[in-house]
Formats: structure tokens, C-alpha cells, sequence
């Protein structure tokens, strides 16, 4: 395991980590949380050596492997984005190499009961497991498969890693740290930069991942799919609670009311005692009770009243004027850049108090038809008309990038002001959380969360009617995202919404246009409408469906034969039985493991390697197993 000792972190006199200790234990599946500016990703640097001063001690085991995404990247250059995912077996001869010395280490070790030697022999089992799956021998189809995942097609992966975005470069180093496996697996944000399709899929690997993570996200449904622990960082100190993140709630609940619970009891106890000290110290015949009552209160280890940051913007759009029926209309929309066709005869309306969102993988046009909306491109062929007594108001993918970096918060805020809002600035700026020194501000010092507030507010300071938000949530913590999703729940204008957070759609709007083949496939539904009617949660399958409904008619799928669904059942019953008489046998195994006398044996070493090998087929059996109980109900 990982254990941090009194880690404290001081900027100034802001102290962001406050003397904790913590521990990440081998195959722990945690999603650390917190509000912006809590620590968070400050405490992975700390883990991961990267650059941070601090105080304290970080203890790793010698033989762990690490993996550490990071939010800024660098690209190689000359070298192909599928070159660059397979560098990531370079580490094959280094983990044979340490494979043979923890196996010498286990043929000499006396100490058979040492947490170390426990540990190694864990890292034993897990090395073993690494490199089968880090085999050289099928390198580049492991590769090529995870790019896929993670929305590369193989005709873009013998492109130049230095032609990628940042976005696109933080799924090349999450396809080779993926591919490596390390026994601890630290992803910041890995979510930012895809797409619903990946996230979903991202979500399928970490579930089946052998290894330890911790992963810092803001994309609530993806906490909830991956975590089985989460680990709050609030006012300086960390707390742990079991489960995900729906279930971290409910506990931090309790746990908060029994803290305060406690703190108000022991104030009424302390009130009382020196009551009673106050009344007995002037009575001579009561000075010995008095100084006693002193002692008992000198002794009482004082309790903390729970620190809850309560603090949250408060958005409301303005009252939007009422505009003609069709908000706006689109016809045969065409556009390339170059030798890439991103639309190619899109129609879409959108009509009055319509809320509508555009979903799909990156690269598929949603930006691209937003921007062509919003009169930033011209389309290469087709109109967009807007309709009577349309004001939008638009809300760009990098809105935040685009604030000038050299003016303060309150002048960004004044030199978008109307007559009518000018002199409600500093209370606008109040209500997101912008307070007297804070306005005063330069742009360029402000946090990612902060500017995405400050354009937030932006937002509010004309009437519109049509709101276009290109990935409102990208920087904004849980508590901002919920106001922003709660204020456009009741907001009474028109909306599209283009985001790849499934909890924050969900409910929102009341049509989906998912993006595919360069064209668009409508769904009268939110996101999850749009899921359940795909009959799939993997949306990579959901894509293959809807081209097939776009190019042809639906044709209905054939059941499955009598013989055929009797020969999966067959082999789902064998999986079974073999799933059971493996865990007997690993069990019966892992019972010697813990007798110190089994390794002075000279069976040892021969049931050491068993072990592994039963452990290997036990994954082989499931996957079996899995895959024939896909195809009975696909069938």
C-alpha cells in the first residue's frame, strides 16, 4: 500500500493540505473529491514526485509500478499517435527483469509473516499478471484496440503525434498508461476530453482493471461506475468513505450531522461544568469540587465543529423575450476543412422553449454545426435562418480561453454591461461567488472554475432567448454544475446544450441529436431516452446502429436457433463450474499462503507458480463466461 504521513501543502498563508495521513491500499478503486482549489490534484503530484513541495512523508513500496495521467501534456515529435501508444511495452523487459529478482528475493526470504514479504508477494502475483497481458507478442492489436476505445480509427493512428490537440494527446497517454497497467493508476480528469462513447468505455476497463486507481473527476455517473471508495479533500484534511459517489453523499450526510451532533453536546457539557465552577469557586466549602470540575475540563480534548463549505453561485438567466415559433432553422448543411467532410446535408429545427442536446463522439461536427449557428463558419453549402426576435446567447467549448487575460473581473464584467446592468455588476459578480477584493482580480490569476464562473456570468448580464452552450461544465465543480443545470431546468427560453456529462443531461432536454457518418439522428428523448432506445450501453454499438437505420431500413434481427442457444448454455454451465472449482482451488492455496512453515517447504515454489496460473485461468473462465451470457441475451 501507499501511505502519506502529516502531508502539509502552503501557498502563502493558504495551507491547502493540512498534516494529513492517508493510506491507498493494493486494488482500491477510489474517486477523490473536493471543490476547486481543494488539493486534489496536488496531492497526486505529491505521490507521483511531480514537483510539489511539501512536508512529510510519502511511503511506496519499492516494486511498485505508477501510472500518473497529468492535465498538461507535451507531444513527442516524429512519431505516430499508434507508435506512440506501443512505447508503452518498452517497461516489458524491465518488469521481467524485476519479476526474476522478487522471485529470488521469495526463494531466500525467512520472514515469512513481514508486511513487506506479503507485499512482494502480492506484487509477485501482479507482475505475473502484468506481463501476460503486456505480452510483445500481440503489442499492437492490445494498442490498437484500446485507441478505439478511446476514439481513434485506424486511419488516424499512423498520423503525427504533434498534430494532435491536447485533448487528443491526453487519449494517447491514457491508451499507454492503460496498456502498461501499473499496480497504481492516478488519472486527473481523465473524462475532460472525451467523449460519452469513451467515457463509457473507459468506464468497462477500469471495472475490470486488476490494479489500484484513484481518479479525479467531476463527471458524477462516471464516479458512480468506477468508484468503490471515495476519499474527500475538504478545508485542508481528507476524509474516506465506502462506496460511490451516490452513496458518499448520503454518508457525508450522517457523518456531518453526528460530528455536529457531538461538537453541540460537548458545548452544552463544557457551558455546564463552568457554570458550576463559577458558582462553587466563591463557596469555600465548594473550592475542592470546583478545582476538580477545572481538571476535568483542562482533560476534555476539544471537539471541532464540522467545516461544510457552503458556498455556491446563484444563477438565474433573465426573463427571455418571447420570440417567433421557429427559433431556427437549418438546411443542408455542408461543411469540410480540407480533406475532412465533418456535415454533409444536415437539416435541424429547433423550435420555441425547445431544450435540445447534441451528443457524439469527438470530431463528429457538434462544435462545428454550433459555430455555423453562431456565425463563426460559413458553411460550404446549405443557410441557417434564425426567426423573428431571436437573441442568443452563446457559451463557447473554450468561453474561457477567450476572457482578455490582462483585465480584472470587474472590468470584464462593465464593458459587457447594458445601462440596465451596469449598476448591478458588483452584485452579479457577488451572487458567482466574486467578493470584495476578489472582483479586483486579473483574469490571468484566476483558476479554470473561476473563469467558467465569470463567464457564467457573462451570460446574465443581456436577455436572451436562445442559449447555446458548447461544454458549459468543463472546470465547474458538482456544486456549480447542479446550480447551472437547476437554472437551466426552469429557464423558459430555448436551449442547445452540446456536453458529454450524462448527469448533467439527463432530464435536461427533451430531444437528442446524436452525430454520426457526418450527419445527424434525432431522438425525442434526453440522453438516457437515447440509451435505453439504442438497447445498448456501449455507444460505439449504438453508432453501428443508428448508420445502419440512417442507410437502410430497419430490418428486424433473427432469433436464435434451438441448437445454437442450447451449445451457449452448455458452455455458460461449464464456465461456471469451472469459475467454482477454481475458487476452491485458489482459496485452498491462499489458506497455505498464510502459514509461515508452507515456504520452508520445498513444494513451495511449485504451488507458488500454480497459483498464478490458476489466478490467469479464473480470468480466462470469466471472460468465457461473460461473453456467452452477452450472447444469450443479444439472442
Amino acid at each position: 500500500m501507499i501511505q502519506m504521513q502529516n502531508i502539509t501543502v502552503q501557498y502563502g498563508d493558504r495551507r491547502v493540505l493540512d498534516n494529513i495521513s492517508c493510506t491507498i491500499k493494493m486494488k482500491d478503486k477510489l474517486g477523490l473529491v473536493g471543490p476547486n482549489g481543494a488539493g486534489k490534484s496536488t496531492l497526486l503530484k505529491i505521490i507521483t514526485n511531480d514537483g510539489v513541495s511539501f512536508t512529510g512523508d510519502v511511503i511506496i513500496p519499492k516494486d511498485a509500478s505508477i501510472g500518473h495521467l497529468r492535465q498538461v501534456l507535451t507531444a513527442e515529435k516524429d512519431i505516430t499517435i499508434l507508435e506512440a501508444a506501443l512505447s508503452a511495452f518498452e517497461d516489458v523487459k524491465a518488469l521481467e527483469e524485476e519479476l526474476n529478482t522478487l522471485e529470488k528475493y521469495i526463494e531466500t526470504a525467512t520472514d515469512y509473516e513481514s508486511e513487506e514479504y506479503l507485499e512482494k508477494l502480492n506484487h509477485y502475483s501482479n507482475l505475473t499478471e502484468q506481463l501476460s497481458v503486456l505480452d510483445a507478442g500481440g503489442a499492437e492489436g492490445r494498442a490498437i484496440k484500446i485507441l478505439k476505445g478511446l476514439g481513434f480509427d485506424e486511419q488516424r493512428m499512423g498520423h503525427q503525434l504533434d498534430t494532435l490537440s491536447g485533448g487528443w494527446l491526453m487519449r494517447v497517454e491514457l491508451a499507454k498508461l492503460l496498456l502498461r497497467r501499473p499496480d497504481y493508476l492516478f488519472l486527473d480528469e481523465p473524462t475532460n476530453h472525451l467523449d460519452i462513447e469513451s467515457i463509457i468505455w473507459l468506464e468497462s476497463f477500469l471495472r475490470d482493471y486488476t490494479g489500484a486507481y484513484v481518479v479525479i473527476s467531476h463527471d458524477r455517473t462516471f464516479l458512480n461506475n468506477v468508484s468503490k471508495a471515495i476519499m474527500e479533500i475538504r478545508n485542508g484534511k481528507t476524509y474516506r468513505y465506502t462506496g460511490n459517489y451516490d452513496q458518499y453523499l448520503t454518508q457525508r450526510e450522517e457523518h456531518v450531522a453526528i460530528q455536529q451532533s457531538a461538537f453541540e453536546n460537548q458545548q452544552k457539557e463544557i457551558e455546564r461544568k463552568e457554570m458550576l465552577i463559577n458558582r462553587f469557586r466563591a463557596k469555600a466549602t465548594k473550592a475542592k469540587m470546583a478545582q476538580s470540575l477545572m481538571k476535568q475540563l483542562d482533560k476534555i480534548e476539544r471537539l471541532d465543529a464540522p467545516e461544510i463549505d457552503t458556498k455556491q453561485m446563484k444563477l438565474r438567466f433573465p426573463t427571455p423575450p418571447r420570440s417567433g415559433e421557429l427559433v431556427v432553422d437549418v438546411k443542408r448543411i455542408k461543411k469540410s476543412f480540407g480533406d475532412n467532410h465533418v456535415l454533409r446535408g444536415v437539416d435541424l429545427q429547433v423550435r420555441r422553449g425547445e431544450k435540445v442536446s447534441f451528443i457524439g463522439q469527438n470530431g463528429r461536427g457538434k462544435s462545428t454545426l454550433v459555430k455555423i449557428i453562431t456565425g463563426q463558419y460559413k458553411a460550404d453549402e446549405g443557410q441557417v435562418a434564425l426567426g423573428h426576435n431571436v437573441l442568443p446567447g452563446y457559451y463557447a467549448q473554450d468561453q474561457s480561453d477567450r476572457l482578455d487575460p490582462k483585465l480584472t473581473v470587474l472590468q470584464t464584467m462593465e464593458n459587457e454591461a447594458t445601462e440596465a446592468t451596469r449598476s448591478k455588476v458588483r452584485t452579479i459578480l457577488g451572487s458567482f461567488l466574486f467578493s470584495g477584493e476578489d472582483v479586483e482580480k486579473k483574469v490571468s490569476v484566476l483558476s479554470g472554475g473561476e473563469r467558467a464562473r465569470l463567464s457564467l456570468a457573462l451570460l446574465t448580464l443581456r436577455p436572451t432567448n436562445f442559449l447555446i452552450l458548447d461544454e458549459p461544465t468543463n472546470h465547474l465543480d458538482m456544486i456549480s454544475m447542479e446550480v447551472l443545470r437547476e437554472s437551466l431546468m426552469v429557464y423558459e427560453g430555448t436551449i442547445i446544450v452540446v456536453s458529454h456529462d450524462r448527469a448533467f443531461l439527463k432530464g435536461l432536454t427533451e430531444k437528442t441529436f446524436y452525430f454520426e457518418n457526418r450527419g445527424i439522428k434525432e431522438y425525442l428523448g434526453d440522453v438516457s431516452y437515447f440509451l435505453e432506445k439504442s438497447g445498448m450501453l456501449n455507444l460505439r454499438e449504438a453508432s453501428l446502429s443508428v448508420m445502419n437505420t440512417v442507410t437502410e431500413a430497419k430490418k428486424e434481427k433473427p432469433k436464435m436457433d434451438y441448437n445454437t442457444r442450447k451449445s451457449i448454455q452448455n458452455k455458460i454451465k461449464s464456465a461456471e463450474r469451472a469459475i467454482e472449482r477454481l475458487e476452491k482451488d485458489i482459496t485452498a492455496i491462499e489458506v497455505k499462503l498464510q502459514n509461515a512453515s508452507f515456504y520452508q517447504s520445498p513444494e513451495s515454489e511449485a504451488v507458488l507458480k500454480k497459483y498464478a496460473e490458476l489466478k490467469k485461468e479464473l480470468e480466462r473462465q470469466n471472460r468465457i463466461w461473460e461473453t456467452n451470457v452477452e450472447a444469450m441475451d443479444e439472442g
